[in-house]
């Protein structure tokens, strides 16, 4: 958890605290659920579920709005505190309808603790940004998700445990809510203050119409809507597995409800040990082509799920691949929403996502109901209903995600067909920026592609007419045939295209030819329209491509890899802004987001 050194103490504190809360939600929800199939019989499970997730959902869909202008406007450290303050008072008097045996009682506990949930989530996730720089802000997210479901599966286990241990004694289990509680009233005291955001933004009850101004204040912002929705869906998904595995336990695994209870640790396991995965395959970045990857993943395991329901031993592993894909999934997602969104209205983003969110379990506990009470299907047939709408997602995504989807997969491809050395790469901006690069095949894109993270479009000279598969291979790239380079300089058309790439946190690459590169970048560096450009403070870079150089690298397995891969070099030489730029802007070039925040630069928000 050492992922900032000033301040390693307040996101240990704050992990702690979301841990509690996350396990003492499952742990009391799941509860109630084993009260009233104890008092309603088992047959009644599928009604007793979906009741019980539309209960819960109810106060994420009413309160989030009115929760992020909170976050906006108020220290999100004191908020934290004063909603586990109220989670504390809550499992207190939820003791008391467990008591009294009280069915009316507990629905209304179990509508506070998502009241109390509810109001803590934008502060959770928004106070983020103010305890890390955006650069570990991926792997922050993966490691509280990964918590956070190691919660769900301490939550699912212990409620399952504690009433196995106490001969189903609900009351004893109440007493050991009431004591995590407590703790996590201490843990949220630790988290050290943090400045409100200066939001002046007032309360609005008509918290829809609020949802709908943020999002069409985030649409601005490249593929965040994309974001909160995908991130939705998932919560979706999610919910309509933990309602469901219960029901499938019974019916096609034949074991008991307390089983099934058992069953979902694994799809736990899965998120949690998922989101670890994609916090390091993302780094310092966020990579939201792991998204419409893991997606088909899940689709996959769903109609599979179905079709070995009756085998314990295919089940379990599926299950844990289905949560291992759903942590994939959702970590770049919601990292990029966290780092995309205006700073301003980060706590309202961060609401409508939950509330969008919490709207989708709404769904699945609707769903729920019409797969098992109206159309009879069973819990397995349900899966298979899963999978449909998630192979729908998957078209959707891989669409709108497309480029990224194609700069990670051209990152693969090159590191597999190459042995490559890099230089200067500190030379790489955070922000987009546009390339002169040397030239000699095609597969030049996948090196660059392979050297930086962010997407990328590239411009070639038409030297001669292509095969149909370069092509295809040029339009999976994204690559722009352009008649002459040496005139590019004059051509406005061409110009305007690469300036407005360039704005849409798109990087840009000019493929010029080996013989004449320095001159045409010195020509297109000094041009008037190329200096338009620049002034939008992109950074001009010249980059040397050479195939076929000796690399001495010390290690078997690379000298055995080196035998089937071509050796090769890509250098970023030079960084050239606009005469408008001084020094502290170029150096800027090669600094953190946070350092150029502190000097008071503009960081782009997608670093992607």
């Amino acid at each position: 958890m050492q992922l900032l050194d000033k301040r390693p103490s307040s996101f240990a504190f704050l992990n702690i605290t979301q841990f509690l809360g996350s396990m003492n939600d499952n742990i009391y929800k799941l509860l109630i659920i084993f009260f009233f199939i104890q008092l309603e019989g088992i047959q009644n499970s599928p009604v007793i579920l979906a009741t019980t997730g539309a209960i819960f959902v109810l106060p994420f869909l009413l309160f989030s709005s009115s929760a992020g202008t909170l976050a906006d406007r108020y220290s999100k450290s004191r908020i934290i505190f004063a909603t586990k303050i109220f989670e504390l008072v809550t499992m207190v008097v939820g003791l008391l309808a467990f008591l009294y045996s009280s069915k009316i009682g507990s629905y209304l506990i179990l509508f506070l603790l998502a009241t109390q949930a509810a109001l803590f989530s934008p502060s959770k996730y928004g106070i983020l940004p103010e305890l890390l720089p955006p650069e570990r802000i991926s792997k922050a997210n993966g490691i509280m998700t990964s918590c956070t479901y190691l919660a769900i599966i301490f939550g699912t286990f212990l409620a399952s445990f504690l009433l196995d241990i106490t001969g189903r004694n609900f009351t004893i289990a109440s007493i050991f809510c009431i004591v995590v509680s407590f703790i996590g009233v201490i843990t949220s005291f630790c988290i050290e203050y943090t400045q409100p955001s200066g939001s002046r933004k007032e309360l609005n009850v008509h918290f829809i119409s609020e949802i709908y101004k943020t999002l069409n204040k985030v649409k601005s912002e490249p593929s965040l809507l994309a974001a909160i929705l995908g991130s939705a869906f998932f919560l979706f998904l999610a919910a309509y597995v933990q309602l469901n595995v219960i029901p499938f336990a019974v019916q096609s695994l034949n074991l008991t409800d307390v089983q099934g209870g058992y069953l979902f640790l694994l799809t736990a396991i899965g998120i949690g040990t998922g989101s670890i995965i994609a916090g390091k395959i993302s780094g310092k970045t966020v990579e939201l082509a792991l998204s419409p990857l893991a997606v088909l993943g899940i689709s996959i395991s769903f109609f599979m799920l179905d079709f070995f329901s009756h085998n314990l031993m295919v089940c379990i592993p599926l299950v844990i691949i289905i949560g291992l894909f759903g942590g994939i999934y959702l970590i770049p997602l919601d990292s990029y929403v966290q780092i995309a969104s205006p700073k301003q209205i980060i706590g309202q983003a961060v609401a409508s996502s939950t509330f969008l969110s919490f709207f989708g379990v709404l769904c699945a506990s609707g769903l729920l109901y019409l797969v098992s009470q109206v159309f009879g299907f069973s819990a397995a047939q349900g899966f298979t209903i899963l999978g449909i709408l998630s192979s729908i997602v998957t078209c959707i995504y891989t669409f709108l995600f497309f480029d990224y989807l194609t700069r990670f997969v051209g990152m693969i491809l090159s590191r597999l067909h190459f042995a490559t050395e890099f230089g200067g790469q500190n030379h790489i901006p955070t922000g987009p920026a546009l390339y002169v690069c040397t030239h000699t095949a095609w597969n030049d894109t996948l090196l660059l592609l392979g050297a930086q993270r962010r997407r990328m479009r590239f411009f070639i000279e038409r030297e001669q007419e292509h095969s149909k598969w370069l092509k295809r291979i040029y339009r999976l790239l994204r690559v722009v045939l352009v008649p002459e380079i040496e005139s590019l300089e004059n051509n406005p058309r061409s110009l305007t295209a690469i300036k407005e790439t360039l704005n849409k946190g798109i990087s840009v690459c000019i493929f010029i030819n080996d013989h004449n590169v320095d001159y045409e970048f010195e020509k297109l560096k000094h041009a008037d329209l190329i200096q338009q450009i620049l002034r939008e403070k992109y950074p001009m870079i010249l980059v040397r491509i050479e195939k076929g150089v000796k690399q001495n690298r010390p290690r078997f397995f690379t000298r055995l890899m080196n035998k089937f891969r071509v050796p090769a070099s890509v250098t970023f030489e030079t960084v050239a802004w606009g005469d408008h730029h001084n020094e502290e802007d170029l150096s800027s070039a090669s600094q953190s987001p946070s350092t150029m925040a502190k000097k008071g630069l503009n960081p782009v928000s997608e670093t992607i």
